[in-house]
Parts: structure tokens; C-alpha cells; sequence
């Protein structure tokens, strides 16, 4: 999995039959090289010569060859019994009122590299079939917290924030929120030449902007009810720009949960618990700040899950279940019009 923050590959081994049975043998994270990330996140904000992009998807997918081949010998009895790999490729267009997304990543370079089937392309199904081909994680999340007393939340915080809500008897909606991490990693690199606001140093010594933050959740992407897609790129509207280094940071993170907490307010019954995982769950303000809305607020890690490996973990499983023509979206996670599955296998 390589996330729209574009610093590395997370990869994880899993048992599972892509239904309720998930063993986790093991995870990691290959960081990309500062030269590809940058280029990553080049090829996500503008456009690029279709040569320099294909030169771009070839590296991309060799470190995507690596990281796989570090976790089977990190793990080499399961390892050789691996089958399929789930290969979600990193996204540089996700444009879903257009029917547009598309993710980088050559499954056949990463077949030939591993020896193993390959299933990729998991998103351009849901779309053709009326959905916004995101978020993709919800039936994962539900088998992961079958057990759990309902309703819960599971919330991902990446670069940008999705929700799923678990009601009893299997009910799920899911969807988009607003913005995760991405538009404070970027306050954090352009103005305080910080890859992340670490530990939210930041933030924690700034003070909200109220009139900001009201003006950021005006935008109508806010107002509608989820099932909803967005790009990391579709909140660039919020602008801090007239703030301190610490003031903006400290508004960009009340952005974020506010959108969560309203989303959440607006579904069929309020949670007894939320769930955090993706890279928001080591900032401790967003983390206060959350808690000021839930109130029960409980890292993934509680469950002795990993918010590193999480979403490469569901990948694993998403592949599992489209060898076997399980679906991987229902209309109440993207708004498609049915049960469908999704990616394409590469042998």
C-alpha cells in the first residue's frame, strides 16, 4: 500500500479467506527515497510527460518488489506459502464526480519480480458501477470488528479522513470526511521545513482560528452525507496562510476532526466507541482533539491491531476476496448501485 502522503510502501503477510478468519504474520514499511516521493507527489498534483510517468510507475513497483520480498524472508515459512498479493499501486487522479481515478503501479513487473499472482486495478470496478471507488477498507473493517459492541467507528486519518460506522446486525456506512493529515504535512514542509508535525509540536502550541475553520467546513463537500469520495488535493479552499506556523497547524487539525465529528453526527446512531488508525493516530492534538467529541477514543493499536500495516493488511485481504468473486464495495460504502468486486488479476 503506498498512501497519499507518499512516504513509503506498507506491506503485511496475511493468512485469511478473505472473510471473517485474518492472521497477521507480519508488517513493514519501505520508505521511498526523498527524489521519488517528491516525484510522487508531482505526478499527484500536476501533469506529467506520459515517459517521465511511466519511468516513475517502473521504479515505483520495484520498491513495491522489495518490500515484498523483505517481508518473506522476515517471514520465510508463511512467506513461501504465499499466493496472491494484493498491489493497490499508489493513486495520482482520484476525481470521482468525473468517474475518474487512477492509480500508478505495473502488476505484471511486480508478477514477474515476486513469482506470485498479482491483483491490482481494486477501484475502476466501483466506479464503472456508480460508486465513487473509495473508501475501499469498510468490509474489512466490519470483519475485523465483528465482535465489538455496536455502533462503533473505525477512523482511518491518512491523507485524508474516512469513517466507517458499524451498526448491529452487519450495518456499515462509510465514506470520505474531509481532510486527514495531508494538508498539515504540508504546512509542516513549506513552512517549517518539517516532513510531519512530529508529536505535534506545532500544533500544540498554537491556538485555533474559529472564524477559519468555520469558513474550511462551509465548503459543500461537508454538507452532504456519506457514502462520499474526495482526493487529498480537493481541500486545497482551506487556507491558513494568514496564520502563524503554530496557529495554522493548530486550525488545520481542528479542520480535520470537526469534519469527522459532523460527518459522524449525521448517521443513524451515535458510537459508543471510535477507532483511530493511519498516520494521525501519533499526533497527540488531533488525538485531544477527538476525544473532545467521542467519548470513547481508542487506537487500533488497543486491539492490538497496527495503524502502520492496517490498510496493507486489507489489501491482502481485498485480493483474497476477488480470487474468490466476493465483493469489495456495497452502495452503503461507495454509493455504487450493487454488491461488487473488484481488480484485476494478473497471473
Amino acid at each position: 500500500m503506498s498512501g497519499t502522503s507518499a512516504d513509503g510502501v506498507d506491506a503485511a503477510l496475511v493468512q485469511t479467506d478473505g472473510e471473517a478468519s485474518i492472521t497477521v504474520i507480519g508488517g513493514l514499511t519501505v520508505p521511498y527515497e526523498e527524489d521519488l516521493r517528491h516525484r510522487l507527489l508531482e505526478a499527484s498534483q500536476h501533469d506529467m510527460p506520459t515517459s517521465d510517468m511511466l519511468r516513475l510507475e517502473k521504479e515505483l513497483t520495484q520498491v513495491h518488489a522489495d518490500a515484498v520480498a523483505q517481508l518473506i524472508k522476515q517471514h520465510p515459512a508463511e512467506g513461501k506459502r504465499a499466493e496472491v498479493v494484493g498491489f493497490h499501486g499508489h493513486t495520482i487522479r482520484h476525481i470521482p464526480d468525473e468517474c475518474l481515478t487512477c492509480q500508478i503501479g505495473n502488476p505484471w513487473q511486480l508478477a514477474h519480480s515476486t513469482g506470485l499472482k498479482v491483483v491490482s486495478d481494486f477501484r475502476r470496478n466501483d466506479i464503472a458501477g456508480g460508486g465513487q471507488g473509495a473508501p475501499l477498507a469498510a468490509m474489512f473493517h466490519r470483519a475485523l470488528f465483528d465482535t465489538y459492541d455496536k455502533p462503533l467507528v473505525v477512523l482511518n486519518l491518512g491523507g485524508v479522513a474516512n469513517v466507517t460506522w458499524l451498526g448491529e446486525d452487519g450495518a456499515l456506512i462509510a465514506g470520505d470526511t474531509g481532510p486527514g493529515c495531508g494538508l498539515l504535512d504540508e504546512w509542516a514542509q513549506e513552512m517549517a521545513d518539517l516532513p510531519h508535525d512530529s508529536d505535534g509540536i506545532l500544533a500544540g502550541a498554537g491556538r485555533v482560528n474559529e472564524p477559519l475553520v468555520a469558513e474550511a467546513l462551509s465548503a459543500p463537500f461537508f454538507a452532504r452525507p456519506l457514502p462520499k469520495a474526495a482526493d487529498r488535493y480537493d481541500f486545497d479552499h482551506v487556507d491558513v496562510s494568514t496564520l502563524t506556523v503554530e496557529d495554522g497547524a493548530a486550525t488545520l487539525c481542528a479542520v480535520t476532526v470537526r469534519a469527522v465529528a459532523g460527518a459522524v453526527a449525521r448517521l443513524p446512531k451515535k458510537p459508543k466507541t471510535l477507532w483511530v488508525t493511519g498516520g494521525g493516530v501519533k499526533h497527540p492534538v488531533i488525538m485531544s482533539m477527538l476525544a473532545e467529541h467521542f467519548a470513547e477514543v481508542h487506537r487500533v493499536e488497543d486491539r492490538k491491531l497496527s495503524s502502520e500495516t492496517l490498510e496493507a493488511e486489507c489489501f491482502a485481504w481485498l485480493a483474497v476476496r476477488r480470487m474468490r468473486q466476493l465483493p469489495i464495495t456495497v452502495p452503503e460504502t461507495t454509493g455504487c448501485s450493487e454488491p461488487l468486486s473488484g481488480g484485476a488479476i494478473t497471473l
